[in-house]
């Protein structure tokens, strides 16, 4: 998030910059240029987001974890079930591009009686043309009523490629990856690992924290850390810690089916912002193409020549 609390006072090039930034999260989500209003804001809508995960804590630095990690040793040795699960990750990633779903998020900032005090929301299609190339249609995004945070293009990368994060073998060599131990995740015997981007590159976003890895179809089923990437000098952004989870989808393969953060974002020149998201991932169905026939016509046979 590229954080502008309100009344904080900045330089003009940095005021530009997020307004910028503002501009273009809009205008690729589809939602109106009017969206910073006043005056009152209006009552969240049902399905509001509820807190769901314990206190809100700071992003900033590690986050204590409540979990039931055994050092029970693994089945197989580490390497091989890295390079099992990464292959199966991209066996995954290549399965998904074939599913059309629905992508639901909803981004509220929380005031300080806990009360939404702004709000975004955008419905989108991910969807096939019937030539099978693959495109977003934005089914629902009223204006946004988020007024003490700036929404990035980042952001939305995040939304869409990090948080459903996708370990395949071409990700693997920017990761430290580190075996934790073994856990139970609701009835799925899991192996756990900590994952560390080795260096940030320019223009790329990253994803830091721990993978739950289910022991028998060896892939992802669920993730728990935080976004990063580098940053500019000047900017101010800080990115919420979030859950992910996924769901088995005909029996073969583990989807996202839905994240979550409930975090608190602290800024270098502004004021602490409690955010509270949402994405649900939904209505998975497999795209198959319709070979169209058209009038049938007859074709007459190439007379043989007569005999002289």
């Amino acid at each position: 998030m590229y954080g502008r609390p309100a009344g904080m006072v900045v330089s003009c090039v940095k005021s530009a910059g997020a307004w910028i930034a503002l501009i273009v999260g809009i205008a690729i989500s589809g939602i109106p240029l009017a969206a910073q209003q006043r005056g009152p804001m209006p009552a969240p809508p049902p399905g509001t987001v509820t807190a769901s995960m314990p206190a809100p804590q700071s992003s900033a630095g590690p986050r204590e974890r409540t979990s039931h990690i055994t050092n029970e040793p693994p089945a197989m040795p580490v390497e091989e079930i890295i390079q099992k699960f990464t292959q199966r990750e991209e066996e995954f990633r290549k399965e998904r591009d074939n599913f059309t779903y629905t992508q639901d998020v909803t981004f509220q900032t929380i005031d300080q009686d806990g009360q939404v005090d702004g709000e975004f929301h955008e419905v989108r299609d991910i969807l096939f043309t019937p030539d099978g190339k693959r495109f977003d249609k934005v089914t629902f995004a009223p204006v946004t009523t988020i007024q003490r945070l700036v929404m990035t293009q980042q952001d939305f990368d995040d939304i869409e490629k990090v948080w459903p994060f996708v370990m395949t073998p071409q990700e693997l060599p920017k990761y430290d990856v580190k075996y934790v131990g073994r856990e139970r995740v609701d009835e799925l015997d899991t192996y756990v690992f900590d994952l560390e981007p080795k260096k940030l590159e320019k223009g790329q976003r990253y994803f830091r924290g721990r993978v739950w890895v289910d022991d028998k179809d060896l892939q992802i089923v669920k993730t728990s850390g935080t976004s990063t990437g580098l940053l500019k000098k000047k900017e101010d952004q800080a990115f919420p810690h979030f859950e992910n989870y996924r769901e088995n989808i005909e029996g073969h393969y583990w989807f996202p089916t839905y994240t979550r953060a409930d975090d608190v974002l602290h800024f270098k020149y502004g004021e602490d912002v409690h955010v509270r998201i949402a994405v649900h991932y939904s209505n998975y169905k497999r795209f198959s193409t319709t070979i169209k026939i058209g009038t049938a016509t007859q074709i007459d046979q190439p007379k043989e020549p007569q005999k002289p």
